[in-house]
């Protein structure tokens, strides 16, 4: 899909108060940045709407998300902008360098949610939840974190489930494709943009939660 290049974009999110500029600088020390607080980490945020809704019924977590293309961030800024929420922040990043970005045990949970499936075979290592980032996520992960992965794609959660089952680093918790009729798994589910575009269509959604194997 191609993206709608929005002028001004890149300048409004490197100015802008809730997106975190130079994160490097914080490796390390992300909870004296943010307060004592577990953080929460969504990989490929889109417009915010998820994080929007978690960080609203849980102002004790600090919520991080991380969206690498400025004219899809700027929309989540704008709404930060009529409703800020002081636990959500903002990260204009490639998800490939999450590992300079955040320290070993410094994450509390990663959540994936309807990632680009990356659909032909050569392109297999982009997809984020491919060995390559499921090696990543553990490095940065706490010992009792945990990684939720929601998509409407079946190929790419199939391709999901492999990896992880194949993965010396991964426990797989619990998964399901069909969400919304799992009444376990669905209990308290908060649903993105995406979400309730396809289900809305009659698309089931699968899931995925996986912890770290100690």
């Amino acid at each position: 899909m191609r993206l709608r290049n929005i002028p001004g974009a890149d300048e409004a999110i490197a100015n802008s108060p809730y997106c975190i500029q130079n994160p490097t600088e914080h490796r390390g020390a992300w909870r004296q940045f943010l307060g004592d607080a577990p953080i929460h980490i969504e990989i490929g945020m889109g417009k915010g709407q998820f994080l929007f809704q978690l960080a609203t019924l849980h102002p004790e977590i600090s919520y991080i998300g991380i969206e690498r293309y400025t004219s899809v961030l700027l929309r989540a800024v704008q709404k930060m902008e009529e409703q800020p929420l002081p636990n959500l922040h903002f990260l204009c990043i490639d998800a490939a360098t999450i590992t300079e970005i955040f320290a070993p045990d410094e994450i509390d949970r990663i959540y994936l949610n309807f990632s680009d499936p990356w659909p032909k075979d050569r392109h297999a290592k982009r997809r984020l939840t491919s060995s390559v980032y499921l090696e990543r996520y553990n490095q940065i992960l706490t010992a009792e974190g945990r990684l939720e992965f929601k998509t409407d794609n079946l190929d790419l959660f199939t391709f999901s489930l492999e990896e992880m089952e194949a993965s010396p680093y991964w426990d797989l918790v619990a998964s399901t494709r069909d969400l919304h009729h799992n009444e376990e798994m669905n209990e308290g589910n908060v649903m993105t943009e995406y979400e309730e575009k396809f289900s809305s269509l009659g698309n089931p959604i699968c899931k995925l939660v996986a912890t770290r194997h100690i």
